[in-house]
């Protein structure tokens, strides 16, 4: 699955626990995020997936999903409670609506809850999905979605800077995270690519683009940002700087 046995061992669990719970409902499990596009981080990087339905599942599937995910987060301490993915049905994975019905939904550390996705958060990971995806049961993912456009992931990154990064230079509390601003930094030099290029990139990637593409002023925010250190993380104001910046250029 991946190079990683430890992070293998709960994807087989993840795996397991959701055909026992789904049954002929579960059509396919698939990675996206780090694990898909090749800049996962042991130090730093969560389990990002995607499990396809084939219909929305009743309550007591999902309450057994609950129950699942809570269980992998104590058998698996390290990755159990890194697994962050949602659980959607094949019609609403293959739509082309930005921001489909709450779907059941597992954050990092947090338990499975009906959440609905800011506007452009599925155009993305449909993208990632269908080009990089990595296939842990069921069919290729390019045979469940269509291509994205360059103009929709640009939408889609205007979405998500709208709903989630500008209301949080109002509201910076989880700017106050040294290891979040690392995050921020990096999203926004992978958004700012995004806007520029049409596609996406591994954060590695658009952090080495914007070094040369933007004014020098941010270089040693973003290699701060890279080195992802506790103990020296990005400056608070310059990440919201460029977070203001970034909404600026995406003209929001």
């Amino acid at each position: 699955m991946t190079p990683y046995a430890e992070v293998n061992a709960v994807l087989q669990a993840l795996v397991s626990g959701a055909r026992t719970i789904l049954g002929p409902r579960l059509a396919g499990v698939y990675l996206d995020g780090s694990l898909a596009i090749g800049d996962f981080d042991p130090d730093s990087s969560d389990i990002d997936f995607v499990a396809v339905l084939e219909e929305e599942m009743p309550d007591e599937a999902y309450r057994g999903l609950q129950a699942l995910h809570g269980q992998l987060a104590r058998e698996h301490p390290k990755w159990g409670s890194e697994l962050e993915g949602s659980y959607i049905t094949r019609a609403a994975l293959g739509g082309r609506e930005p921001s489909p019905p709450a779907q059941p939904y597992v954050d990092r550390g947090e338990s499975l809850a009906i959440v609905r996705q800011e506007a452009g958060y599925w155009v993305i990971h449909r993208h990632v999905l269908r080009e990089q995806g990595v296939v842990l049961l069921g069919p290729a993912p390019r045979t469940l979605i269509e291509p994205v456009a360059p103009d929709d992931l640009r939408d889609a990154v205007v979405g998500i800077l709208r709903e989630w990064w500008r209301p949080m230079l109002e509201n910076p509390a989880k700017l106050q995270n040294g290891f979040y601003r690392c995050y921020a930094v990096l999203t926004m030099t992978r958004m700012l690519h995004t806007l520029a290029r049409g596609t996406i990139v591994t954060k590695p990637a658009a952090a080495r683009w914007a070094r040369d593409a933007l004014d020098p002023r941010w270089q040693p925010l973003i290699q701060r940002a890279l080195a992802w250190s506790r103990d020296a993380p990005p400056d608070f104001n310059e990440t919201a700087a460029l977070i203001h910046e970034t909404c600026r250029r995406a003209g929001i």
